[in-house]
């Protein structure tokens, strides 16, 4: 008989500032002395925020205002498989103290190593929060439209864009013809601290030139493995539904993008996912999803609350 999956909640405490709250396991307990997020496990009848809530009370002395679900992510441990639902946890009151004798530290997630090991299950997170909350995806459509899409660009990465797609199916002479706006389009998130992918539809040898590869999600199916890549570099999947997402996963992709979650221009004809279909097709993804198909700005904190790890579009992000 194979052991059951335990359910945990974990929290990813925020504050303000970017610091993340993070707890040692204190002696007596297995992995003692290594560092996690706060949290536990679930009780009969609790939902995952109900749970971290408690938790947190329990082992922190903090009351739960404002959290929400991000990733739900599956890690099997020598003797023990934990089925962890990461949650953001960016509101609460008192002041977090060590109720169980652990001991608490206020870390930059891009340097948690620092505090001392971390627990395998910890690290995927961390990493995954280095990924921004929005993902723009170009659609040119030729040189003569080259300048004014330049110029959108310029102000969004000034208003703070750290993520963009180079995607351009339509342009004359075929993807390998749009090299020269690809190479304006990189020129410019290089200087903004910006990363852009390359749609695979683009020829493989710019997929290292810039920062990664976003696999169509035909091109996805076919491998069986995570292209080789630079180190450091993004691998990204575009999903329409739960087994796309879980091949995904396999492949060892950074991230997903599914969609379209409403109806929008770029997806003729194709029956829009709701967030109902959306939350169905992410439950248990294992890895960051961005919501897809009518999304902006202004749908992120929407999209949030329905499990999206953030917001990917064309028109919403680079009007």
């Amino acid at each position: 008989m194979p052991e059951p999956i335990i359910d945990v909640a974990a929290g990813l405490i925020l504050r303000p500032d970017g610091q993340l709250l993070l707890g040692q396991r204190p002696e007596g307990k297995p992995w003692a002395g290594w560092w996690e997020l706060p949290g536990g496990k679930l009780e009969p009848g609790e939902t995952v925020l109900q749970a971290l809530a408690r938790e947190l009370q329990e082992e922190l002395g903090i009351t739960v205002t404002e959290s929400r679900r991000w990733v739900c992510y599956v890690h099997a441990y020598p003797h023990t498989t934990v089925r962890l639902a990461f949650c953001f946890v960016t509101g609460w009151t008192g002041e977090p103290r060590g109720l169980e004798n652990q001991r608490l530290a206020w870390v930059d997630p891009r340097q948690a190593g620092q505090v001392g090991e971390l627990l395998p299950a910890t690290l995927p997170p961390l990493r995954w929060l280095q990924l921004p909350q929005t993902y723009a995806i170009s659609a040119v459509g030729s040189a003569d439209a080259l300048p004014a899409f330049l110029q959108r660009l310029e102000r969004a990465l000034a208003a703070g864009l750290k993520l963009v797609q180079w995607r351009e199916p339509a342009w004359p002479g075929g993807p390998a013809a749009s090299r020269a706006g690809f190479e304006a389009t990189l020129q410019r998130c290089r200087q903004a601290g910006a990363r852009l992918l390359v749609n695979s539809l683009h020829p493989h040898q710019w997929w290292s030139e810039a920062d990664g590869v976003h696999l169509r999600a035909g091109d996805a199916a076919a491998l069986q493995s995570r292209p080789p890549l630079p180190d450091g570099h993004l691998v990204g999947v575009s999903a329409h539904n739960q087994a796309d997402i879980v091949h995904a996963r396999a492949l060892g992709a950074d991230f997903a993008v599914l969609g379209p979650v409403a109806d929008t221009p770029s997806h003729p004809g194709q029956t829009p996912l709701g967030w109902a279909g959306f939350e169905a097709a992410n439950r248990d993804a294992g890895l960051p999803v961005f919501a897809l198909g009518g999304q902006s700005l202004a749908t992120l904190a929407q999209a949030q609350g329905h499990g999206a790890h953030g917001v990917a579009g064309i028109r919403g992000l680079l009007a």
